[in-house]
């Protein structure tokens, strides 16, 4: 084991048997995730939203690089992650994403994180973790919005499960339309 300086950053103790690979694999992921940086302070130069960024790659190549179009669009769901995942199946012309991976500039919300779940992407690589988006205002992690922990957001939105008829009906559409859909 033997630890090596990295240009980009501090240290990394690389092991032996593999060492080659994992290099290889840090240059790589540094390489997509700094796109994802420039697309944030991108999308802040514009004006389009806040400064967040995303990239979806597909063997190794850029599908879409995309920023934070909250501002732009006019659209509270625009962040880059959602933009990422929305462009990327407009391009490949599929909802089904699991041979490609994601670079974010910053660990995705809940919002994002479910857009890239459902997306089935294979790999999810952030740079930021949230609590640097937190430290500057950016709160939308939405359990802590909920339980009324979190420091800017406070969630003044009543929640209700429907019961009775409501329910019914809205159970049926499942059991109506089942036979049409084929997932994965």
């Amino acid at each position: 084991m033997g630890e090596i300086e990295s240009p980009k950053g501090p240290s990394v103790v690389l092991h032996a048997p593999i060492s080659a690979h994992q290099e290889v694999v840090q240059d790589r992921d540094y390489k997509f995730l700094s796109k994802a940086v420039e697309e944030a302070y991108e999308g802040v130069r514009r004006g389009d939203g806040g400064p967040f960024g995303a990239v979806v790659v597909c063997n190794d190549e850029v599908v879409v690089s995309c920023h934070n179009m909250v501002l732009n669009h006019i659209d509270p769901t625009a962040h880059a992650e959602v933009t990422a995942v929305r462009e990327a199946c407009k391009k490949l012309n599929r909802f089904e994403l699991s041979d490609c991976e994601i670079f974010a500039s910053c660990e995705p919300c809940p919002m994002c994180f479910g857009a890239i779940h459902l997306s089935r992407i294979k790999r999810l690589v952030y740079g930021a973790q949230a609590e640097a988006a937190i430290a500057i205002g950016f709160d939308d992690f939405i359990a802590d919005a909920i339980r009324g922990t979190s420091q800017y957001q406070k969630v003044n939105l009543e929640i209700k499960r429907a019961d009775g008829n409501g329910a019914a009906i809205a159970e049926q559409v499942f059991t109506d339309t089942k036979a049409l859909f084929t997932m994965y």
